[in-house]
């Protein structure tokens, strides 16, 4: 028997639409994870970007549990001295709800060139439309 590996040309993408509305904010984020590596399919290869697009639609409606919406931080550093950068996931969603579901796959994705390829194929929407209803996108639940 023979490991298989998947190849350019055998991969078929498609497209998928979440609405984000009312669920928890990590559980949604290790599904995206999933289905953008391509671990939702037959012919996955741990170092092949075999993953499908995902649009996430309603990103400002996603739920934090407990008190995560003022309790958890998100850390950047700007390069100048002292110039560390703290903000709560509340300040976040006010600003730019997009980020927070982007912040939660991005650690759930390989680092690296794998995962920086990965992350192209994620779509993140504030609100209800999206501009992509040109690829038909599948609806899909978890």
């Amino acid at each position: 028997m023979k490991t298989q590996s998947a190849k350019r040309e055998d991969i078929d993408r498609k497209w998928f639409v979440i609405d984000a509305e009312g669920q928890v904010l990590g559980r949604l984020a290790s599904n995206i994870a999933n289905v953008l590596r391509g671990k939702h399919k037959p012919i996955f290869t741990p170092h092949v970007d075999t993953g499908d697009f995902v649009v996430v639609i309603n990103a400002e409606k996603v739920k934090l549990t407990g008190r995560k919406e003022t309790g958890k931080l998100y850390h950047h550093h700007t390069g100048w001295v002292g110039g560390l950068v703290t903000q709560t996931a509340a300040e976040i969603r006010e600003k730019a709800p997009e980020d927070l579901v982007k912040k939660a796959v991005k650690g759930m994705v390989p680092s690296g060139p794998l995962g920086r390829q990965v992350l192209t194929k994620l779509k993140v929407y504030a609100g209800g439309e999206h501009p992509h209803s040109a690829q038909k996108p599948e609806s899909l639940a978890f």
